[in-house]
């Protein structure tokens, strides 16, 4: 099990190309742009989401991954939450090996029950842009995440935009995020503190 701790900030939309210089500057790196395509999965009475819990399938340039988080805490836009994650070798879940690494009690019974049910809810597709800095001793993955939330509802398609920055904790001093998030908020207006996932936007944009 891993532990995944991360600061998200919402982006505006005329802050974007702002926020990139400022890494490529921070960092000497221009970034390293890749399109994600993520299925979340559900029951349609919405079981994990009522345990807290989100299940995903991730296509990125390495291949298909499959992801299984709970909710965790989320505060001034500092995520901390379960993670289990692994490869899989095409569009198809494989739950029993997510099972088997799965050392959380409850979030296991809540994957094994919905099992059996499970359906597409929506999908998350963005253009992720990435850069690794080095601060205080830790190490941090920063990325700028540009794209939609996309769900057909009772044949309707529903669609909101995702814009925002996140800066995952890979190694270090968690302390290290506040500070990155502190000198990037100082020198790009309108950021603010998000506490709400690209999961729970999904369910939201399904509730309408």
């Amino acid at each position: 099990m891993g532990m995944e701790r991360e600061i998200k900030l919402a982006l505006p939309a005329n802050q974007v190309n702002a926020a990139t210089q400022w890494f490529v500057a921070r960092t000497g790196d221009e970034g390293r742009p890749i399109k994600l395509v993520n299925i979340y999965f559900d029951t349609p009475k919405l079981a994990l989401a009522s345990s807290k819990s989100a299940l995903r399938l991730r296509h990125a340039p390495e291949g298909w991954l499959q992801t299984f988080k709970t909710v965790g805490n989320a505060k001034d836009g500092l995520h901390s939450r379960h993670e289990w994650e692994m490869p899989v070798a095409s569009e198809k879940l494989e739950i029993d090996a997510l099972l088997r690494e799965c050392d959380e009690p409850r979030a296991a019974a809540a994957l094994r029950e919905a099992a059996p049910e499970l359906i597409e809810l929506f999908r998350t597709n963005f253009t992720r842009t990435l850069w690794h800095v080095e601060l205080d001793g830790a190490t941090i993955e920063a990325a700028i995440d540009q794209g939609d939330v996309i769900a057909d509802v009772d044949g309707q398609h529903r669609r909101a935009p995702i814009s925002e920055v996140e800066l995952e904790l890979k190694s270090g001093d968690e302390a290290a995020l506040d500070t990155l998030a502190a000198e990037l908020r100082r020198q790009v207006a309108g950021l603010a503190p998000d506490n709400i996932s690209k999961a729970q936007r999904g369910y939201q944009l399904r509730a309408g």
